[in-house]
């Protein structure tokens, strides 16, 4: 199968055949029908995480076609159309049972293989190592049968890619981490896929005032019609104090960082309240740390992190489904373009310029 390796941190994906074993027990193979272009991916080239063992097959936002099935496995049969959830969970572990699959802690092999421990994919006789055990940007992936999540026939495929990874993400963050009221004010601060979908969130969750915090002019613009009401660009305002000047000089509610630096990450803790919630969503480069002031307990604030949106897949995906179907999540307005996997580095590229609200990478 035609899939995009990454050999080198900084050097371009390499389109080319590669090797990969049908399903063990308890596994799935899948026709991959889409494929986000996600930051988590970049970070991955551009060397910012550098834990990422390469040579690697990228991608873990997708959709497709389940083609195959293992021994033992139930939830999922051919024919099924699915969304991929890159966390495998064992459903046995102490935060399974008590209902956080996505902290699963009950497989013991590393993410760069299946649960299983054996690899999958290879070029030759050069292993080559899964990213998230999902390596989406292929023709085919092998996955746990745990992150195969069944969804309604009619929901398209390429808007359905969006909700393995930023929509979850996104909004998860807000409906499950941090839980905004109604009325609530929230300060959203990145408005790339992940932070257009906290946005999203803040709209279904009745959010009255949703501020959109980005760099780029396109972005913000990107971010009022998600529904933000305010757009507020940091290359021309201090964001906190821009942030305190809408909000009566009290700060927001809750503040949502999309982009996971320590700059950003602090910043979300200085608009918010006292009392109020900063929710690290990003993912930060290797090594990074968030500096919160000794004041912390005067204030009474809150920090707290969001891994994948708090999300219990099969509850929360075809529920998110649902909720684009019934035309509450406008999820296709931020496909800004699709690819073929052939311009998967110029989607990358693009990106990288801010171009995007996201891109997609469609299997032909």
């Amino acid at each position: 199968m035609r899939a995009a390796v990454l050999y080198e941190a900084k050097q371009p994906l390499v389109i080319e055949d590669v090797d990969l074993d049908g399903p063990h027990a308890g596994e799935v193979l899948v026709r991959i029908a889409a494929s986000g272009v996600c930051h988590s991916d970049y970070h991955v080239i551009d060397g910012s995480w550098s834990h990422v063992a390469l040579p690697t097959v990228l991608g873990h936002e997708a959709s497709g076609v389940v083609e195959a099935v293992g021994d033992g496995v139930t939830l999922v049969k051919p024919g099924d159309p699915i969304i991929l959830s890159f966390v495998a969970s064992c459903g046995r572990c102490p935060d399974c049972t008590v209902g956080r699959p996505h902290l699963c802690t009950g497989f013991r092999a590393p993410a760069t293989m299946l649960p299983c421990g054996a690899p999958h994919l290879r070029r030759g006789a050069q292993p080559l190592n899964h990213f998230g055990r999902t390596s989406s940007f292929a023709e085919y992936a092998v996955i746990h049968e745990s992150q195969a999540v069944a969804i309604r026939s009619d929901m398209p495929l390429d808007v359905a890619a969006l909700i393995g990874c930023a929509v979850m993400t996104g909004v998860g963050a807000v409906v499950n981490t941090a839980k905004v009221e109604p009325g609530s004010t929230v300060a959203v601060f990145a408005t790339g896929g992940v932070g257009l979908n906290v946005i999203h969130g803040a709209v279904l969750a009745g959010a009255s005032q949703i501020i959109a915090v980005d760099l780029l002019d396109n972005k913000l613009a990107y971010a009022r019609r998600a529904g933000a009401t305010h757009t507020i660009n940091s290359r021309s305002d201090n964001p906190v104090e821009a942030i305190k000047a809408l909000t009566g000089g009290r700060g927001v509610d809750y503040a949502f960082d999309a982009i996971g630096t320590p700059l950003v990450s602090r910043q979300c803790y200085d608009a918010v309240r006292r009392g109020g919630t900063a929710v690290i969503v990003g993912m930060a480069p290797t090594g990074a740390e968030i500096p919160i002031p000794g004041t912390i307990p005067g204030d009474e604030k809150t920090v707290k992190g969001s891994f994948y949106g708090s999300t219990r897949p099969r509850v929360d995906f075809p529920r998110l489904v649902d909720h684009f179907l019934s035309g509450r999540l406008p999820l296709a307005q931020i496909i800004s373009r699709r690819y073929p996997l052939d311009e998967i580095n110029e989607a990358f590229a693009a990106l990288a310029r801010g171009e995007n609200a996201r891109g997609v990478i469609v299997m032909g």
